[in-house]
């Protein structure tokens, strides 16, 4: 169905909602014939299993393990309170609708990705109330020089059968790192093999010096490889109430990610911070054209 519908999916995108209305059936996606394993926080690696859960086993997993580099989670990132001053702070906010059964709160510059273009528009900054959560993650070592210039806001709730299908992050204008903070309930991204190794602006990952690998190099610039993975099995990364999840380097851009229909029980929702690639920051060649989000960035209100 290519037309847009009421309840803000369009094209293959569908929801309880207008799968209902219009007679939709919505086909399985993921292929679990590969297996599938649970990224534990505390020891860095992937066992073998499906509950997101199973992490809480740690130190005594049983399975297989895999490493599964590019993940940082902090679980207790925020506090109660904080995450209820998050909370109070977003409920003041019109939502707008989304695909899939979610709604969204969008602060950032308007982005053109197939013709990689790029408009101030009507951003004017950030929510002050929730400048408290930027300035914690200045204070995150993954994300030193991380600078801020979209944050979203993404309402995941079962009765509307909210999910977010299997994607890349554009690579055109997003940079690096891919950052989420998980408020409300429970949750979990699902990570599968990237079933479009042309899609998504990847193929100018190869022109971006890295931030990650510099840190990892011990100073040494490099720019991050790019990986064909293929009968991939299912990698299950746990986003606990209140926690920061970064992905970076293979996770960011070998594999794609997507949240579940089947994993949203209790409405979640997720705050989501965005960076500029390098063209677009400091030395970089549209510099001057970033710099007017930069500043504007900058601001809250």
């Amino acid at each position: 169905m290519d037309t847009c519908r009421p309840c803000g999916c369009k094209g293959c995108r569908t929801c309880l909602l207008c799968e209902e209305e219009y007679g939709i059936k919505k086909d399985p996606i993921l292929n679990k014939t590969n297996g599938s394993y649970v990224y534990c926080p505390h020891c860095n690696k992937a066992w073998s299993g499906w509950d997101f859960n199973l992490y809480k086993q740690h130190p005594n997993h049983s399975g297989t393990s895999i490493d599964y580099p590019g993940v940082y989670i902090d679980l207790n990132f925020l506090s109660i309170e904080e995450e209820q001053l998050a909370l109070s702070e977003i409920e003041n906010i019109p939502w707008d609708a989304s695909q899939s059964g979610r709604r969204k709160q969008n602060f950032g510059p308007k982005c053109n990705f197939k013709k990689k273009k790029l408009k101030l528009g009507d951003f004017k900054g950030f929510p002050k109330g929730l400048q408290f959560i930027q300035e914690k993650l200045k204070h995150v070592a993954y994300l030193k020089d991380f600078q801020t210039i979209e944050q979203c806001s993404l309402e995941y709730d079962p009765t509307r059968g909210a999910s977010i299908d299997p994607h890349i992050d554009d690579c055109w204008i997003w940079g690096e790192r891919i950052v989420t903070v998980n408020l409300l309930a429970d949750s979990v991204l699902t990570m599968t093999e990237n079933s479009k190794p042309s899609g998504y602006n990847l193929n100018q990952v190869a022109s971006y010096p890295s931030v990650m690998l510099k840190k990892e190099q011990e100073g040494q610039q490099s720019v991050y490889q790019l990986k064909t993975v293929e009968n991939a099995p299912i990698v299950r990364i746990p986003m606990p109430r209140r926690s920061l999840l970064v992905l970076y380097g293979a996770p960011r851009y070998d594999w794609e990610h997507q949240v579940l229909r089947e994993d949203i029980s209790n409405t979640r929702i997720c705050l989501a911070y965005r960076e500029f690639t390098p063209p677009y920051l400091n030395g970089g060649e549209f510099y001057e054209e970033g710099l007017k989000v930069l500043n504007k960035a900058k601001e809250f209100f």
